[in-house]
């Protein structure tokens, strides 16, 4: 029994000192090659170029590190000349040259009055790419207009104020019977022709202040508000018989004008009419009253506004007999 366990013993020792009796570099190349618990891939045998606390020396000779040249700030200059590749062109493939985009490009935008030009007056959609269209009304309010743009059949109310249009034309409205409003306050308005608005049955309010208009055309007899302030208009260039037909008149402001005479007569559907700051000197007896009818009064007619006139109001006493209030005006 002692035997046995002496044997025993004297094999453990021998492989004890089997194993201490190898280099430690080996030793240390087996351990390292041995695979770790946890590691899934397989480890590669690195040889004898290990790098150890035992031989970093062999490896690497730092003796000479004083020769390494040491650059500093100074970075190394890279030149990009291009970062996609360069195309090969066969000339027997390609004769022509090649294009060269334009150092500086430049970008036109688009006026109103190309935009315009290329419309198609029956269907109105490229202006109301300029104006606004909601319904049957379009605004082109401050846009720089020249001239009266095309517009949908379908538009009842225009609204163009505030820009450059200087003529209205026959040919502007032709076709847009359901217009009942048109608006050209402030433009450049010197001349209409005669039947631009001749045709218009549903018109029924005419607004034209702030222009430069000397005379006025043709107007439809279903007109309620004619707005012509701060213009140019003389008397003569108002017909003898202009609003005779205008049957459903409410309105007519021609204030601030070069009128040297009140324009009649005046429809009896009349409400209001502004005179104010012309140049009238005198008045027909019949202008506001029938002088064969003394009975007769018009007492829708309570708004005449003739202040701002050199014509002295006492002097034509027989012309309000029929007016339910005195116009308002001199009379010293």
């Amino acid at each position: 029994m002692r035997l046995l366990a002496f044997l025993s013993l004297l094999a453990l020792v021998l492989q004890e000192s089997g194993t201490a009796s190898l280099p430690r570099k080996e030793r240390k190349r087996r351990e390292e090659q041995m695979p770790r618990e946890g590691d899934s891939f397989e480890v590669l045998p690195l040889g004898n170029d290990v790098l150890n606390p035992d031989n970093y020396g062999e490896v690497i000779d730092l003796s000479n590190y004083e020769e390494l040249t040491d650059y500093g700030d100074q970075l190394p200059e890279v030149k990009v000349t291009s970062f996609a590749p360069a195309t090969r062109i066969s000339p027997a493939k390609n004769t022509t040259a090649p294009r060269t985009p334009s150092s500086n490009p430049t970008m036109t935008r688009p006026t109103t009055a190309r935009l315009l030009l290329s419309s198609q007056p029956n269907h109105g959609l490229p202006t109301c790419l300029v104006c606004v269209c909601l319904g049957s009304s379009v605004y082109c309010d401050d846009i720089d207009l020249e001239d009266i743009p095309p517009l949908p059949r379908r538009t009842a109310y225009l609204y163009a104020r505030f820009n450059r249009i200087s003529r209205i034309r026959a040919e502007d409205f032709e076709g847009l019977t359901k217009l009942k409003r048109i608006d050209l306050s402030s433009n450049l308005i010197s001349s209409i022709d005669n039947d631009a608005f001749r045709l218009l049955h549903a018109l029924q309010d005419l607004i034209l202040p702030e222009n430069q208009l000397e005379a006025l055309p043709v107007l439809p007899s279903g007109i309620e508000i004619l707005d012509v302030r701060q213009n140019r208009l003389r008397s003569s260039g108002i017909q003898p018989v202009a609003f005779r037909a205008m049957e459903k008149l409410q309105f007519l402001y021609l204030s601030d004008n070069l009128l040297d005479s009140i324009p009649g007569p005046l429809p009896l559907s009349l409400r209001s009419v502004h005179l104010q700051n012309n140049l009238i000197e005198t008045m027909q007896r019949d202008v506001f009253c029938d002088p064969e009818e003394h009975k007769h009064t018009r007492r829708q007619l309570e708004d005449i506004r003739l202040d701002g006139n050199p014509i002295n109001l006492s002097l034509f006493p027989s012309a309000y007999f029929c007016l339910p209030r005195l116009p308002i005006g001199r009379f010293t």
